[in-house]
């Protein structure tokens, strides 16, 4: 009975990635046909920041330290730990965190509880906007959280609103709720500027009518950064269980590779922000995994993929070319193609200690010098300077 429970568990996810496959390959044909008819390149640096400075000239002469940033976002398990201390280095910075005040009210979500967050949300900025003299609005939202309208009536405080999105791979429109798209296709429009991580983003928010820009995650130095730990694992995992991550897992342990895994789904459960990075330094090779759900051929970036490099561990993860345009594989990080492949790279580096301390030391060193969150956002807010 077990074993055939397990095959339709196999066979229903095998059949889910297959649907969500379809789906997106079906999204970004559109998008690219949408594209090419409108005939319009992509937005560049030079073009956005004409845009951005014609719109918002007063924040031309704001220099470093001086901004007042409203930043809209739940903090979920990292969000608050790496966003606030780096927005913090620009000015003066107040937090909403839109769950706070409606995750212990009795409703569903969508059955009444976002309408009220949405009411309050607008409430509060147009307060903090006339109270605080707010310079900009930091928001990482979705469709799931907010209504078209509720961006259109925030549009009408006439300060620069920001979002950042991290999961467009997969949901730039995602699931459909009462008509509207819960990722970000219905929403888009109405930010002054749209920040994702996903480069074959950028034509859909350009379809849509937003003004994209291309960047990764970051880390934090102060919070992600090596500990003088004995390295007494030899293979750990820090993330969710779900997708091919429990089979590489299992067939690693087929091999005789033993692999201590973190984070919901896992039995260990999760871990600590602190405990995390701890574990990144004890670790010889920290496990990383690119994919999108539960499909086996489409990947994105990770946060992890900035937050082990900058915490000093070697950085062993899935290959797609995403990666390669922020590191150099073979010197800064290193990457696998499928589970033969991962063995003989773990076999590898805990049999040559010195080449895996090499590796270590290129992620860490670019890890520093390019990928914090910091830099992240001067990049963004440098586009409103001409």
């Amino acid at each position: 009975m077990k074993t055939m429970t397990g095959q339709f568990q196999r066979f229903r996810k095998m059949r889910r990635a297959q649907r969500i496959k379809r789906r997106l390959k079906n999204e970004q044909d559109f998008y690219l046909d949408e594209f090419r008819q409108q005939g319009r390149p992509l937005p560049d640096e030079a073009h956005i920041r004409h845009v951005l400075a014609g719109r918002f000239p007063r924040l031309s002469s704001k220099i470093k330290g001086q901004l007042k940033i409203l930043a809209v976002f739940h903090h979920y398990n990292w969000e608050k730990d790496a966003l606030l201390p780096a927005l913090e280095k620009f000015g003066t910075v107040i937090h909403y965190d839109w769950c706070n005040d409606f995750d212990h009210q009795r409703g569903g979500w969508f059955e009444g509880l976002r309408a009220r967050m949405n009411a309050d949300l607008i409430r509060r900025v147009k307060k903090w906007v006339e109270t605080e003299n707010i310079d900009l609005i930091f928001c990482y939202l979705s469709g799931a959280q907010v209504a078209p309208e509720t961006m259109r009536k925030l549009r009408l405080n006439g300060v620069p609103l920001i979002n950042m999105y991290l999961n467009d791979k997969e949901n730039f429109v995602g699931k459909i709720k009462d008509g509207q798209a819960l990722g970000m296709r219905d929403i888009c429009r109405h930010f002054d500027l749209c920040w994702t991580s996903t480069r074959n983003a950028l034509e859909k928010y350009w379809v849509e009518g937003a003004l994209p820009v291309y960047l990764p995650e970051g880390a934090d130095p102060d919070l992600h950064r090596p500990y003088e730990v004995d390295m007494d694992i030899d293979v750990s995992f820090v993330g969710q269980c779900y997708g091919v991550r429990p089979h590489y897992v299992k067939q690693l342990s087929q091999a005789g590779i033993q692999v201590i895994t973190y984070g919901a789904g896992w039995p260990s459960g999760p871990l600590s922000t602190l405990e995390m990075v701890r574990l990144y330094s004890r670790s010889r090779i920290n496990l990383g995994f690119g994919g999108v759900s539960d499909m086996a051929d489409s990947f994105c970036l990770k946060g992890r993929d900035f937050e082990i490099p900058m915490s000093g561990g070697l950085y062993l993860t899935q290959a797609h070319p995403e990666l390669n345009r922020w590191y150099i594989p073979g010197k800064e990080i290193e990457t696998y193609t499928d589970a033969k492949t991962l063995a003989v790279k773990i076999r590898e580096f805990l049999n040559h200690p010195e080449k895996a301390a090499a590796i270590r030391r290129g992620g860490y060193a670019r890890a520093r010098l390019e990928h914090a969150w910091e830099m992240r956002f001067d990049k963004i807010f440098s586009l409103f300077q001409r």
